[in-house]
């Protein structure tokens, strides 16, 4: 193990439900990869001896993480150690202190709500936990600009920002990162990548699927805070940046932050937001609730790349089918032939639920009329049995202290200063119903030239 790499895992919040559903199979999987054999030590107010938590990660593994290994799992057994009580009790600082057994270099992931952090933060540093230490913490980074600054000052208060990693897991699907490698390792998309070729950018992030009982959360956060300003922020961004001078962390994330400085704040005409009708109905909703179940974008980026293309970016639920892509329409070539076909040129990438890159082109008609006809150039593949769940690979960087996957204290606050005045109480009216299983809401602002590509899921 380097002097780089962390040498314990400590687990705030190790009996909720995203390790339950997350977590423990990541840890899971680290094991049986080889990548994981430090001590990982849970902290959770609950009454749990070691062997329930033992318990209840077999049961985690086997209902979320494909089943138990059992070389893995006894290793992981191993690894595991448990600290029961309060975050505000400086008496379970104490213990931990003991449970690191001298670690010098601990990770600490802060899988609770952000309310707590100050205290726990606070504590680690009182308790002399800090020194040396990382923080991993867990989306969402505030609820909007104001609270994501009071966040990173309390982060910054005992963690310097090389040591703070603001985990996003979406940054840890392989084909996200893919779309950065796929446009600077080919020569082919420079030559047309920019505004005199790009005529508009779409990008759909659709869920077949309602709230699935998390009504209450979702009521206090809804579209747009959820997945809008950081995961599809940050698809954006992959698709819009420049090429990084150097691959390292650093450099990658400077681009990355170009790209939002570039965009100017949201204007209520440039959003459309809807609300799947039942939602209100959700255990958790408040029965006059105006979140957003929908939203869709229209933003610019105004940079000498991009000035004048429009980006539109959607989210929503109870659509009709489950997929993340982006298409890339490519401006119209001059009309030779006295027909065209309605198919623009252009380049669409999926992101779930496989992997595609894909080139329209319009070719001759069967008939030879002259209209044309488009065509796809395509390579998909799905992901492997063996492939690296996202929050392996996110927790697994961490540890190394690799910060490529993770947001800067500079790139979060950037995010909500855009989004940040239509989130203020009563500038957007309230979203409009939409049935489930349609494609939400929209209007002829927020609407790309030629219309939305809707998504075909076989």
């Amino acid at each position: 193990m380097s002097d780089t790499h962390s040498d314990a895992l400590v687990f705030f919040g190790i009996t909720g439900d995203l390790a339950y559903k997350k977590i423990f199979p990541a840890l899971h999987s680290m094991v049986r990869r080889g990548t994981l054999k430090i001590p990982v030590i849970g902290v959770a107010r609950d009454d749990f001896t070691l062997d329930q938590l033992k318990a209840r990660a077999r049961a985690s593994i086997n209902e979320h993480g494909g089943g138990v290994d059992p070389v893995a799992i006894k290793a992981l057994d191993e690894l595991l150690h448990y600290v029961k009580g309060e975050y505000s009790d400086a008496k379970t600082f104490e213990a931990l202190h003991t449970a690191l057994d001298g670690a010098n270099r601990p990770a600490y992931y802060l899988a609770i709500p952000p309310l707590l952090f100050g205290s726990v933060v606070e504590h680690l540093s009182k308790s002399d936990c800090a020194d040396g230490a990382r923080v991993i913490v867990e989306k969402p980074f505030g609820h909007d600009l104001r609270s994501a600054q009071e966040l990173n000052r309390i982060l910054l208060n005992a963690f310097p920002e090389p040591d703070i990693f603001r985990i996003d897991h979406y940054l840890g699907k392989r084909p996200v990162h893919n779309m950065i490698y796929f446009r600077f390792a080919n020569t082919m998309l420079e030559s047309f990548w920019n505004r005199t070729h790009v005529d508009s950018v779409q990008i759909t992030m659709a869920e077949n699927f309602g709230v699935q009982g998390r009504g209450a959360f979702y009521d206090q956060t809804g579209t747009i805070r959820d997945v809008m300003q950081n995961h599809l922020f940050q698809v954006l961004a992959n698709l819009a940046m420049e090429p990084p001078v150097r691959t390292d962390s650093e450099s990658l994330r400077d681009e990355k932050v170009k790209v939002l400085r570039a965009i100017p704040p949201l204007k209520p005409q440039d959003v459309v937001r809807g609300q799947f009708e039942g939602y209100l109905k959700e255990p958790g909703v408040a029965p006059t609730s105006q979140i957003e179940t929908f939203a869709a974008f229209r933003l610019e980026i105004n940079n000498w790349r991009w000035q004048g293309v429009p980006f539109f970016i959607r989210a929503g639920k109870s659509l009709p089918v489950t997929c993340t892509e982006l298409v890339v329409r490519l401006r119209t070539p001059p009309g030779v032939f006295p027909q065209r076909s309605s198919a623009a040129n252009h380049v669409r990438f999926r992101i779930s639920p496989d992997t595609t890159v894909a080139i329209g082109l319009t070719v001759m008609d069967e008939n030879e009329t002259g209209a044309g006809q488009g065509a796809e150039l395509q390579v998909s593949r799905h992901p492997g049995p063996n492939e690296m769940d996202a929050y392996e690979r996110v927790l697994g960087d961490a540890l190394n202290g690799d910060r490529a996957l993770f947001a800067r204290e500079d790139y979060v606050e950037e995010a909500w200063r855009i989004v940040d005045p239509i989130l203020m109480q009563n500038a957007l009216p309230a979203p409009i119903q939409y049935r489930a299983g349609t494609w939400g809401v929209t209007s002829e602002a927020v609407t790309p030239p030629g219309g939305w590509v809707d998504p075909v899921v076989d």
